[in-house]
């Protein structure tokens, strides 16, 4: 799908009660039935699932928001870009929706964001699908690290686009799978000025004490829990998965070969059916 066609089916609402005034958030709302969350990472934005939405909402309504700071939400220096501040405007956003419990299924930071909520909002989170998390001290990864200093916003649109070609290049195992249309849908909003100056400051806000915390709760986590990993990640490496089906009384692995750290572009089919055939074992919520 191209950059045009995903954007011209984004809705955008005013979320008030999080900030002092409202946050603008970006986000696909289609399909039927019970709500399924899509968090994307750093340093995408929901156009990450761009391959693997329509399939899902083919049996759910599928909500995929661009989180604050990334995509074409709110990129004001108004507010913090914390997974935690992450986790409380994503309450707020299914509040403002009518949406009282929901499936997650989250990339990257989005599964810290995910982890904090099944914690603190238990029966919000009916259950999660986390590919390729933080968790743990696991993040954030060094290339991100670096992102985040002030300098870099001062970097030029083909200076980023060149640093986040070669992000996404290197976290796919399967090369042909970094195609024009990706590469233009993924990188767009981080070449705009105020959009280059946002992915800065959301690299900046990564902090490990955000899911360190987390880690003696995990074994209270009830939610059914897959972890849908790329076998090849250097950056959240399948151990990490392997701790948290440890850790976690109701998790299970599904290890993606030949996939690395974009998993839902790296191989959308098995993404989506593996998500499915998941999803579909689960009790209905009444």
């Amino acid at each position: 799908m191209k950059i045009q066609d995903f954007r011209s089916r984004q809705q955008t609402i005013s979320l008030d009660g999080v900030i002092d005034e409202p946050l603008q958030i970006a986000y696909t709302d289609i399909g039927e039935g019970e709500p399924l969350l899509l968090m994307h990472g750093i340093p995408t934005w929901s156009f990450l699932f761009h391959e693997v939405i329509d399939e899902l909402a083919k049996h759910y309504r599928v909500i995929a928001p661009d989180m604050v700071g990334y995509g074409y939400s709110d990129r004001r220096d108004r507010f913090d870009r914390s997974i935690e501040f992450q986790a409380d405007v994503t309450e707020r956003f299914l509040e403002h929706l009518g949406i009282e419990r929901a499936h997650f299924v989250a990339h990257d930071i989005g599964g810290g964001v995910a982890l904090i909520l099944a914690d603190r909002r238990p029966e919000l989170v009916q259950s999660m699908v986390l590919s390729n998390s933080v968790a743990y001290d696991s993040w954030p990864v060094d290339e991100m690290l670096a992102l985040g200093h002030p300098r870099n916003a001062k970097l030029q649109p083909e200076e980023m686009r060149e640093k986040l070609v070669e992000s996404f290049e290197f976290g796919l195992s399967r090369k042909e799978r970094l195609t024009d249309d990706f590469k233009e849908g993924i990188v767009t909003p981080y070449c705009e000025p105020d959009g280059i100056v946002s992915l800065v400051r959301n690299a900046a806000s990564l902090n490990t004490n955000h899911t360190t915390p987390l880690t003696d709760r995990l074994p209270k986590m009830n939610q059914p829990t897959l972890l849908l990993w790329g076998e090849d990640d250097k950056w959240q490496p399948i151990s990490t998965a392997e701790r948290l089906v440890e850790d976690m009384p109701h998790a299970e692995m599904h290890p993606m070969k030949n996939c690395s750290h974009w998993t839902p572009q790296d191989n959308p089919e098995e993404f989506a059916s593996a998500t499915l055939e998941f999803l579909q074992r689960i009790p209905v919520a009444v």
